[in-house]
């Protein structure tokens, strides 16, 4: 089976069997549109994975044209492929003028962060493959950041052409360029990756309220139950004082959760006897790629690895419960 049809029957199998016959309801809109975001991810993933060896280039050697041309061939062959499955398994309806239909206001902005997150991870991700053809640092962080822009942008123009079940969501499209920004930003200020986004999910009862919304089992909760995500920022502390004594792959991450959302809006989850809140935490993290290692299958499995956030104690602030803290948080 191709990349493609994996992608394909994956994605259908999270889409609502009845879709294709009815219109999906306004308040699955998000969920439904970070979902597209994180399986788009995945699916590159899977098609760049055999790339990514993440061996570290200094600015002084030659670029292997060779090798980039090859490289953006093989780019432009995945682009069209995750494109092309994406809007069979997932648009089942005919495509109607551009429209924009912002959703800024659900999901107190946390499916925006997942849009920044995925933005960031396919930049991350590219770049790495690029580093690999010789060319600088910076340049690669430049062609990460395009990938990142471009290969999502489609999502939401097809989402334009899909009123009124989806729109054009400007929000969406600003988290979109904001992701690869703050990776290439980072190269353009110091020349390499110090703030890392990540993410972490532990499972929660929620998702048995609204299951068709939340997800029926673990494959589609983790996607889906936006109560049992969160996004983090892990600063790696060291980078910040490269004389001190702090363990090189020490990071400080702060992270953001939303809970009791069992619904788009905040007035559907208090109507189904819910009182929706944020959650911010504090807690100490790995920089998997500062861990010293000469073996490529190593460095490869810490790049992967640097995508989540290591389970480990953590401070938590919401409105309800004050400061909270957790022995083990993931």
């Amino acid at each position: 089976m191709g990349n493609t049809e994996i992608s394909g029957k994956l994605l259908s199998d999270l889409c609502h069997p009845e879709r294709a016959n009815s219109p999906t309801s306004h308040s699955c809109l998000g969920a439904f549109s970070t979902t597209k975001a994180l399986f788009f991810y995945l699916a590159f993933i899977i098609q760049h994975s055999s790339f990514v060896t993440c061996q570290a280039q200094t600015d002084t050697l030659r670029p292997n044209y060779r090798a980039l041309r090859w490289l953006l061939a093989g780019e432009s062959v995945a682009y069209s492929a995750s494109i092309y499955g994406l809007s069979k398994a997932w648009y089942k309806t005919p495509f109607t003028n551009f429209s924009v239909k912002d959703d800024f206001h659900e999901w107190k902005q946390f499916d925006k962060v997942g849009h920044f997150f995925t933005a960031y991870q396919i930049c991350r991700h590219t770049a790495a493959v690029y580093k690999n053809t010789g060319i600088t640092n910076r340049q690669a962080a430049l062609y990460g950041a395009l990938s990142g822009f471009l290969f999502l942008t489609p999502i939401e123009l097809l989402d334009g052409f899909q009123y009124p079940t989806y729109g054009f969501s400007p929000s969406d499209m600003v988290a979109n360029v904001m992701g690869p920004s703050l990776y290439l930003g980072q190269y353009a200020i110091w020349g390499e990756e110090r703030i890392t986004p990540k993410f972490s999910f532990s499972p929660t009862p929620l998702a048995k309220v609204r299951p068709e919304l939340l997800g029926r089992n673990f494959s589609e909760q983790w996607l889906k139950d936006y109560n049992g995500q969160t996004y983090w920022f892990s600063v790696n502390v060291a980078s910040f004082a490269p004389h001190s004594k702090i363990p090189k792959w020490l990071s400080v991450s702060l992270g953001y959760g939303i809970h009791h959302m069992v619904g788009a809006e905040v007035e559907k989850s208090q109507s189904l006897g819910y009182d929706p809140y944020r959650q911010y935490y504090l807690s100490l993290d790995i920089d998997f790629r500062r861990i010293p290692t000469r073996r490529k299958g190593l460095k490869t499995l810490f790049f992967l690895l640097n995508t989540l956030k290591v389970p480990a104690p953590a401070l938590e602030f919401n409105r309800k419960q004050g400061w909270k803290g957790h022995w083990l948080y993931f």
